[in-house]
């Protein structure tokens, strides 16, 4: 028997490996809480939609992430740069998510055919981009981080296209490809005229 504290992750876990075995548009909230042998009613009342339990799914990446402590000790060590550190973050989001490759993916082509989900999704998304931004000590506040935050997004939805594909064992393809789309980024903001962060780079 299952906590009734530990209903939400159990609820999340189930879900995400339903997705993986089965897909996610057809999936619906009762079968998610059969496997997770609770009465439909009281997984409602944890997450009233599969929605909410893709957004409750997505602040737990965003906490593993922010926990981490060794990113703060491994910069104050580097010095590294803006682009550094959000490369890092971005990384270790990655690392995060792996477990649950095969669940995401089915739930992102899922989503692709369902503009009103891919719509709900991109409101949790944003969130999830400012929390990194803020994790690599780069502001996401006022339009300068509204403007940093949708780049981000941008760069990590390009990502996720390769991390979808990538079998490398050191996700090699992926960390090339975010780099490259960070540089490029980088780049653009550079001509533009961005204004440079502390370290003298624009982040993104």
């Amino acid at each position: 028997m299952v906590k009734k504290a530990d209903h939400p992750k159990h609820l999340v876990e189930t879900a995400l490996k339903l997705a993986a075995e089965k897909g996610w548009r057809d999936l619906s909230l009762a079968e998610i809480a059969e496997a997770a042998e609770l009465p439909l009613g009281k997984a409602y009342q944890v997450f009233s939609s599969k929605q909410a339990i893709l957004e409750a799914f997505a602040r737990g990446i965003d906490a593993e992430v922010l926990a981490d402590e060794t990113m703060e000790q491994d910069w104050d060590q580097d010095e590294s740069s803006a682009r550094d550190r959000l490369f890092d973050v971005m990384m270790r989001r990655f690392d995060a998510l792996q477990p649950y490759k095969r669940g995401l993916g089915n739930i992102l082509y899922d989503q692709a055919r369902d503009p009103f989900g891919a719509l709900c999704g991109l409101r949790q998304l944003l969130r999830s981009m400012a929390a990194m931004l803020e994790a690599a000590r780069i502001s996401s506040g006022e339009v300068k981080g509204l403007i940093r935050t949708k780049g981000l997004a941008a760069v990590y939805l390009a990502t996720v296209r390769i991390w979808l594909r990538d079998d490398s064992t050191d996700m090699a393809k992926t960390m090339a490809s975010l780099d490259g789309h960070l540089r490029r980024v980088e780049a653009l903001a550079g001509r533009l005229g961005g204004r440079r962060g502390p370290t003298g780079e624009s982040p993104v």
